[in-house]
């Protein structure tokens, strides 16, 4: 090869530690799958791995109610919004929210929109999952982001989302929620 076509020093330097990296990556990936094939392993082994019934320890060990928030009776669903309220108060709002604006908006009494409730609860929960070091290996909080939080404040602060009645200029605040029609008011066979 000529000099001309031949590839530099540092471009085959680059190339090479984004091998280095990608080798590492499948290497961290690797051990965190061997980890978890030992724990089943060690779990089927001592009769944990399947119960009377067929269902696995951990699926008896999963509640009932389904973690749909707004599906939660009155105390569990309190005690769920107040865990939630300090997770927007203490990390969402102050690290991901910038200005408000009509095109980014934002309820400061965003628990009571049901909408907005199920959304932050969702994100809420795939964080708890996606951050958790022991379970979530090292990709985690990047698909958290990507997955979850991204499209989640796209579709909460969208102009049309559900907080589009409400405060979009912090010297005016206002807070409106969307009435709900009664149930006998909403058509049989309705899609809507």
């Amino acid at each position: 090869m000529s000099d001309e076509t031949a590839p530099s020093v540092e471009v085959l330097a680059e190339d090479f530690e984004d091998l280095k990296a990608t080798v590492h990556g499948f290497a961290s990936q690797l051990e965190d799958n061997t980890k978890r094939v030992n724990q089943l392993a060690s779990a089927v082994a001592s009769g944990g791995g399947q119960g009377d019934n067929g269902e696995s320890g951990k699926d008896k060990e999963r509640p009932k109610t389904p973690p749909f928030i707004l599906w939660l009776p009155g105390d569990k669903y309190g005690a769920e919004l107040s865990a939630l309220a300090a997770w927007v108060r203490d990390l969402l709002v102050p690290t991901y929210f910038g200005e408000v604006s009509s095109s980014a908006t934002w309820c400061a009494q965003w628990w009571e929109h049901p909408a907005a409730v199920a959304r932050l609860h969702a994100t809420w929960l795939a964080w708890q999952e996606l951050t958790n070091p022991e379970t979530c290996g090292l990709t985690g909080p990047s698909v958290w982001h990507r997955d979850h939080l991204d499209p989640m404040l796209a579709q909460l602060r969208a102009a049309d989302g559900p907080f589009a009645g409400c405060m979009t200029n912090p010297d005016r605040p206002q807070h409106t929620v969307l009435p709900v029609p009664p149930v006998d008011q909403i058509p049989r066979g309705s899609n809507h």
